[in-house]
């Protein structure tokens, strides 16, 4: 049987190499400008819900590509709308990532901003469908998927493991004024850290990238969980990898930092237009209800057309608490003008936001 030994030796937290270089500090003032301004954006959307629905569905078919887990947008919608249905596995891990995003959020709101590691285990456990909890057993290493060389050996014994990420936990949680790192040189390091610790069997990287942006909310640079990198880190995969490890080899970290801190700038800009594209098509879709159905129109359904771009009756039952007949009459009506877009899966019909699955589409890395 042939023992790993772990290839890193990690760091306390925070590493002593870490310096915010003059580069980094330029950096940092880009990325924080950017934040800001997304995180004002955000915020003059009526229901943030829908943002988090409808953004984080994308950042988990996003994060997911990564680890080659690939879905449609198409598939996607379809299995948000019946989750009841067959639906690809694929599409189905992606709705996982999801789900345990969305409750990572709401016990980060309902603990105050905590951000534990607890939490961690319980979105593990949503996103893998598993009871299962920090690595027990060792024999886990990284390989390159061409050569099966091995890349990496993270620690391999249970308690490092469970130290590890006890000493993680503790630096997620110091507060700012107890720290000379600025907020988003500290997410770096945590992401480094968390994906070199490697704590579960499976889905670290989706894992590590939900934790980027809950850490995020936690210290206040975005009021709700919508900026994600993933996106970036697809357009930008072989120096994700590459500066990973190069950080182990070397200590290196102003480019790992620099890399970041570029991915932050890069998606805040980005969503920043997607945030305006859904602001724009909603008051379009306000405007054209208004005039062409004032007596279907109300904000909450307005809000179910945007918080669910695949919608169907069932949704619009619920969140607008009228009857099956009346549900199926208004989405029917929007049909016949136009609004929505009809279709039939199985004995179900759905209705489909075609200019907002649009933006979504448009909005694509090129692959």
């Amino acid at each position: 049987m042939i023992v790993l030994r772990p290839s890193y030796n990690l760091p306390d937290l925070p590493p002593q190499g870490v310096t915010e270089t003059a580069a980094v500090l330029k950096a940092l003032t880009r990325a924080h400008r950017y934040l800001a301004e997304l995180k004002g954006r955000a915020a003059t959307i009526p229901n943030q819900g829908i943002l988090i629905d409808t953004l984080s569905l994308q950042e988990a078919k996003a994060s997911s590509e990564i680890e080659n887990i690939v879905t449609t947008q198409d598939e996607l919608f379809q299995t948000s709308a019946f989750p009841e249905n067959p639906g690809s596995p694929a599409a189905k891990e992606v709705a996982r990532y999801r789900d345990a995003l969305h409750h990572g959020f709401n016990e980060q709101r309902r603990l105050g901003g905590l951000l534990t590691n607890n939490m961690i285990i319980a979105m593990f456990r949503i996103l893998k469908g598993t009871d299962g909890g920090f690595r027990e057993t060792p024999g886990t290493a990284l390989k390159n998927e061409s050569t099966g060389a091995l890349v990496y050996v993270p620690p391999q014994d249970a308690k490092a493991v469970r130290d590890l990420m006890t000493a993680l936990e503790r630096f997620i949680h110091v507060e700012d004024p107890e720290s000379d790192l600025d907020p988003l040189t500290r997410m770096a390091i945590i992401h480094h850290q968390f994906e070199s610790i490697h704590p579960f069997p499976d889905g670290n990287g989706r894992l590590g990238r939900i934790i980027n942006v809950l850490f995020l909310t936690r210290c206040g640079l975005l009021d709700i969980p919508i900026l994600y990198l993933s996106r970036f880190i697809t357009q930008n995969k072989a120096d994700y990898y590459k500066l990973l490890q190069a950080v182990r080899d070397t200590s290196e970290w102003e480019p790992w930092l620099l890399y970041i801190l570029r991915g932050v700038e890069e998606t805040a800009i980005e969503t920043l237009c997607l945030v305006e594209g859904v602001r724009t098509l909603m008051a379009d879709t306000k405007k054209r209800l208004r005039e062409g159905h004032p007596k279907l129109y109300s904000q909450d359904l307005l809000n179910n057309l945007f918080r669910h771009p695949y919608t169907r009756i069932e949704f619009v039952q619920q969140e607008l608490n009228v009857s099956r007949p009346t549900a199926t009459k208004y989405l029917d009506e929007l049909a016949e003008s136009g609004l929505l877009l009809k279709h039939r899966a199985g004995r179900n019909n759905y209705y489909i936001n075609q200019p907002l699955v649009g933006l979504f589409v448009e909005h694509e890395p090129i692959k």
